[in-house]
């Protein structure tokens, strides 16, 4: 039997279930709040991860996808809630997790459709699996309560169109979904939000996304306060409280008149990561959300990953087309996906993070002064080319006098003038592919510019400058 719409409000708000226990989930670092603090240490999310449909889709074995990022300590994965799902050949997407044979939503079935007052039980009892093994594995879960519907296609196939339902929900231009003009929806969506809410309340390892890619779609910043109050309304009333990400634009943007209750800003395809800067005044996480559309050559996501973070951002996220339901291990190799992906990836990804770890980044600032001046040498038709390529930058993160943390990207060599402080340092150049050193020195500085002089490289080079140990 059909429920009304009007029985959608009320109904909608039963079935919430309360366990969790008091934790310290991620925040943001007490003394740098551009960064993270998780289980008690400054933290930087880097991951390469699969296409968000991994709780959605029951022929996805996350175990093993899981187990593949915690071989290469990737530390973050994107998940989308199921209240979006896409359909075979959706953008492209070879065997794509988030266009499930076999979907699960947080809504049961009744009959061949949906009852949007009903949850379905194995949907919460499998999400909250899949963040208790991320969170068993030293995995943060960005959990994303909703995407807009980009295509037709992809609203005939959502639980909330009324041809899917048995709740009599309005036709309504797919663009107007996430919107305050129908509240029928707004029920909806509140609804769910605090069930979602409610059920990872006990997680550590968690935070909320509002909205991906809001600016299609018709998403309004006025129905994006609204569910970010929801979730902090909600956990007034529980004991945790989690940190919330809005998703601002592709490449840039400046942020205006931010959401208080905002403290995590999303960018995608964030290259050059210029919005770092732009936004960095706010003292909150500037994030590199997703990328993956540029081709199969691990080079475009390594070098976007390396530039967004040594420019200040504390998250990267790339999509991995390699990880389906066929190979969750990540091993696939002859997808026709618009981007690329795989273990040589991964493992160059770990390489800047390793390379992040290693320095007391918390301290660490954007410090682009520092280089004085330089050329960044370039082979042309088998010549030197002794000027800065148009294409090469240099960024530097430092805590100065003490340590910088240097990224070139572009060119094939190197010749940096570096300002720094008196004092006993190391300068190591960073192979970004290898992981080894390629060239060190140790030099005593009396103040004022030096010149470093980098090992041939092919696309990008990092290079690392710390002061001696003291005594």
């Amino acid at each position: 039997m059909n429920r009304t719409v009007a029985g959608v409000l009320g109904l909608l708000l039963l079935s919430t279930t309360v366990a969790a226990q008091r934790v310290e989930p991620i925040g943001l670092h007490p003394d740098n709040p551009h960064y993270l603090m998780w289980r008690g240490k400054p933290t930087i999310l880097i991951t390469s991860g699969e296409h968000y449909g991994a709780v959605m889709n029951l022929d996805f074995d996350y175990t093993r996808y899981l187990d593949e990022l915690a071989r290469d300590t990737l530390n973050l994965t994107r998940l989308f809630s199921g209240t979006y799902r896409e359909i075979p050949g959706s953008f492209g997407i070879t065997d794509n997790t988030l266009a499930p044979r076999r979907y699960i939503g947080p809504w049961a079935k009744s009959g061949e459709k949906f009852d949007l007052t009903k949850w379905d039980p194995a949907y919460w009892e499998r999400l909250k699996d899949f963040v208790g093994e991320a969170a068993k594995r030293g995995i943060v879960v960005e959990y994303v309560l909703f995407c807009p519907f980009y295509e037709e296609e992809l609203w005939k196939a959502n639980p909330m169109n009324p041809a899917n339902n048995v709740n009599n929900t309005p036709a309504i231009p797919r663009t107007e979904m996430y919107t305050l003009k129908h509240r029928e929806y707004v029920a909806i969506h509140e609804a769910f939000t605090r069930k979602a809410v409610t059920e990872l309340n006990g997680f550590d390892n968690l935070y909320f996304e509002i909205c991906n890619e809001p600016y299609f779609g018709g998403v309004t910043l006025e129905w994006q306060a609204r569910i970010a109050k929801v979730i902090v309304e909600t956990e007034k009333d529980l004991p945790n409280r989690h940190l919330i990400a809005q998703n601002i634009a592709n490449d840039k943007a400046r942020v205006e008149n931010p959401d208080p209750n905002v403290s995590i800003f999303n960018f995608h395809y964030a290259t050059p990561p210029d919005t770092v800067e732009m936004n960095y005044g706010l003292n909150k996480v500037i994030a590199d959300d997703e990328t993956g559309f540029k081709g199969r050559e691990d080079v475009h996501y390594r070098t976007e990953g390396w530039d967004f973070i040594v420019a200040g951002g504390a998250v990267y996220s790339n999509l991995d087309y390699s990880f389906t339901p066929g190979h969750p291990g990540g091993t696939l190799v002859d997808f026709k996906s618009p981007g690329g992906g795989g273990k040589e990836l991964r493992r160059q990804l770990r390489i800047l993070k390793d390379f992040m770890y290693g320095f007391d980044f918390v301290k660490m600032r954007p410090h682009n002064e520092a280089i004085a001046g330089g050329l960044i040498t370039a082979t042309l038709g088998g010549g030197r080319e002794k000027a800065k390529t148009a294409h090469a930058t240099v960024r530097c993160l430092a805590e100065p006098g003490k340590a910088y943390a240097i990224y070139v990207r572009g060119g094939q060599g190197a010749e940096l003038t570096v300002q720094l402080p008196a004092g006993d340092y190391r300068a190591e150049w960073l192979n970004t592919k290898t992981g080894n050193v390629d060239k060190d020195e140790s030099f005593k500085h009396g103040g004022g510019q030096r010149r470093l002089v980098s090992p041939a490289y092919g696309e990008d080079i990092a290079l690392r400058i710390r002061l001696k140990a003291q005594g």
